[in-house]
């Protein structure tokens, strides 16, 4: 029997909805609903997101929002659809796209588009089956919520329902939904779509949508001789060009940088086989199925602005100059590299710039990776020893001791002429005790799969807070175990 959601059930939580992406038109997006799971049930919540939302704690855990957040009851006043897109996939034009198995319940009055990730087929879907699996679901929640408590521009994650619903990847698994967050979920392949097609219409459409919603200060810009669609890729550029910034810094892999996965509000969107490095390899590939390494950690800046290129193209009909685009595009280069020397500095309390820190922050990454350091324990361990004084727990994090030993003196010489407990506080709280490792996930998500979400919740706690010390939790922080690394993260969930 097929289970097909109740037009008669409408769910009101009280939430006031302003469906400005729908009024576009259905040349952007197909009206339709969730297809239904049966016997759901709670997997995770997130009250902070709740709050975003305008909803109470006792709404989130009613079973109204159990059935409403599954797509088994339709909320009162959403309007479903899937958008279409196009975009590059490992580099290779994919043609069309689509939200294959996300499903837009629409924007809320305050401004926050809510989504429903394994809500069921839809016409953009390519043979898939439209669902999501609980072991993904589970870690995009997770991440969405870590890399918000890191302070690094993210979609968010309200929830994740559970369903005995099978699904078969792999092996059969069991069918999840995560409700995602985000002032909007339009990416790059949004507007490749359009150019593509030739639809020039509908591809300014687009463009003026973003610009008025997102982006109103590019309205009456004096640069690119007024033009409002360069001023846009400006901006998209350097937002990029920070978020980049900040993932190389934590040592974030997103695994998937093709078009259709990048933001246009500089977002990290879209968590599948996305990775915290443990040792710090600059050429690691945390996507099993990212056979060339298109996506390694060391390339991500790069990707980026090759993908922001393909969306110059993509607005090219509306800028008209191609000599303006390459100078909107040009931000790029000088965003990145400042923004990113300057969370390099913070990592090590360094509050002014000097002629030498290029050389420091090179000769230290250099040193890492030759010794394959753990990235996260070496900076929390240098946070700790500048506090007290003390380099010997960082020193044997590292097999040569002497290539450290000279660094250390140099790093010392800085901060001989500094006062340590302003540089320590900003360290302590630029390098984080707790990041989402795959091997905390992985044991969250075995404990999930036997009906046990308390492992869940404890990890949840520790990364909405990843700079805390949390004592008694040492664990989520220790070195990973020997299994960490035959876990192989791929695209196939």
């Amino acid at each position: 029997m097929t289970l097909t959601a109740d037009s008669d059930t409408r769910t009101d939580l009280g939430l006031a909805w302003d469906h400005r992406f729908a009024a576009l038109g259905p040349d952007f997006f197909t009206e339709l609903r969730p297809t239904p799971l049966p016997t759901p049930h709670w997997v995770g919540t997130s009250p902070t997101v709740a709050q975003l939302l305008g909803l109470n704690e006792a709404h989130l855990r009613s079973d109204d929002a159990l059935q409403a957040f599954t797509g088994n009851h339709l909320l009162a006043g959403s309007r479903p659809l899937a958008s279409v897109y196009s975009g590059h996939q490992f580099g290779v034009w994919a043609g069309q796209l689509g939200d294959g198995r996300a499903i837009l319940l629409g924007e809320t009055a305050s401004g926050w588009e809510i989504q429903l990730k394994g809500a069921g087929r839809t016409p953009y879907s390519r043979m898939g089956d439209g669902r999501a699996v609980l072991r993904s679901s589970i870690r995009e929640f997770l991440c969405s919520e870590a890399m918000h408590g890191l302070g690094i521009a993210t979609s968010r994650a309200l929830c994740v329902t559970g369903s005995t619903g099978p699904v078969r990847r792999e092996e059969i698994e069991t069918a999840a939904v995560v409700t995602r967050v985000a002032p909007s979920f339009v990416r790059f392949g949004h507007f490749e779509h359009f150019a593509a097609n030739g639809q020039d219409l509908q591809l300014k459409a687009l463009a003026d949508y973003v610009v008025d919603r997102h982006y109103p200060e590019c309205r009456g810009t004096t640069e690119f001789g007024g033009n409002a669609y360069a001023a846009l890729l400006k901006a998209v550029s350097e937002r990029t060009a920070r978020l980049m910034a900040q993932w190389q810094a934590v040592g974030f892999c997103h695994g998937v940088m093709n078009t259709d996965n990048m933001s246009i509000l500089g977002l990290t969107l879209d968590y599948g086989p996305f990775q915290f490095l443990d040792a710090f390899v600059p050429g690691h590939i945390c996507n099993h199925s990212d056979t060339q390494g298109r996506y390694a950690y060391n390339r991500q800046p790069n990707v980026a602005y090759w993908n922001l290129f393909c969306l110059a193209q993509a607005l090219l009909p509306l800028m008209g100059d191609p000599e303006i685009a390459k100078e909107a595009l040009e931000s790029y280069k000088t965003v990145f590299p400042t923004e990113f020397m300057a969370r390099m500095r913070a990592k090590l309390g360094l509050t002014d710039a000097s002629d030498g820190d290029a050389e420091l922050i090179d000769t230290l990454l250099l040193l890492l990776a030759r010794n394959g350091v753990d990235y996260t324990i070496f900076w929390r361990r240098l946070s700790h020893a500048v506090v007290a004084g003390d380099f010997e727990p960082v020193r044997d994090l590292c097999a040569d001791r002497d290539g450290l030993d000279q660094w250390l003196l140099s790093y010392s010489e800085l901060l001989a002429h500094m006062d340590k407990a302003p540089v320590a506080d900003l360290m302590l709280k630029t390098n984080p005790k707790f990041v989402l490792r795959n091997h905390l996930g992985e044991q969250a998500i075995r404990a999930a799969k036997l009906g046990d979400f308390n492992e869940l919740q404890t990890l949840q706690r520790l990364l909405e807070r990843p700079f805390d010390e949390h004592p008694g939790h040492d664990a989520y922080a220790a070195f990973p175990p020997d299994w960490a690394s035959s876990i192989e993260i791929s695209c196939s969930s």
